[in-house]
């Protein structure tokens, strides 16, 4: 089936934001005694925060009644961040231009919530171009099951194989891959090499090599 959409994951991939929400993690989490290291972080890149906080608690034994406190914590943290911090990831212009050029329906499916997509959305200056954002965080399950990527393609009014997604965590790509998506993924330059993103259909090292060859590749 001809690809006739395309769909954008957030965090990572259009906004420069996964040191920022390291940064939120560790000042969250020290009040409570630890801290993440880079590989330990690195496991649940693309969960939504409820699952990623509610995750790190129960490994280090956390007390449930702090995880709504957490939770808020790390959110208002890394939504101040990314407003006053967050740089657009390098192709940005480019990756969006292509589409627009090709008449794409262009969507976004993210597992944060509202107040980061808003504030990444209007900072990117990308809202005008996107014709569906949906989000995971409310769903029954987040990202690296399929729904939000589901959800964003009826809004599109797009069948799944019709659908191209770009992703940079492989949580992110297993959902895209789940829902019968096309899926091309640009990890972080540490993580570039790893096998567990094999599973891709594409693995650039920026939004800004994807090319008309490379889509025929698809």
């Amino acid at each position: 089936m001809k690809l006739t959409t395309v769909i954008f994951d957030m965090d990572g991939l259009l906004i420069d934001s996964e040191p920022l929400w390291g940064e939120a993690a560790d000042e969250t989490f020290k009040p409570y005694g630890f801290q993440l290291t880079p590989a330990q972080y690195a496991t649940t890149t693309g969960m939504r925060t409820k699952e990623f906080v509610e995750a790190w608690f129960q490994h280090y034994k956390i007390d449930n009644r702090f995880l709504d406190i957490a939770i808020k914590d790390i959110l208002d943290t890394v939504v101040h961040k990314v407003a006053t911090k967050g740089k657009p990831m390098q192709g940005i212009e480019h990756i969006f231009n292509f589409f627009i050029s090709r008449n794409f329906k262009i969507g976004l499916a993210t597992s944060s919530g509202t107040p980061l997509i808003d504030v990444v959305v209007d900072k990117l200056g990308i809202r005008n171009h996107l014709h569906a954002i949906e989000s995971a965080a409310d769903l029954p399950f987040g990202k690296p099951h399929p729904q939000v990527y589901l959800n964003c393609a009826a809004n599109l009014n797009s069948h799944p194989t019709e659908c191209i997604c770009f992703e940079d965590s492989f949580n992110g790509m297993i959902a895209a891959k789940a829902a019968r998506m096309k899926c091309v993924v640009v990890p972080s330059a540490e993580d570039h090499q790893n096998v567990k993103f094999n599973a891709a259909d594409l693995r650039l090292s920026s939004l800004q090599n994807f090319n008309e060859l490379l889509m025929h590749t698809l």
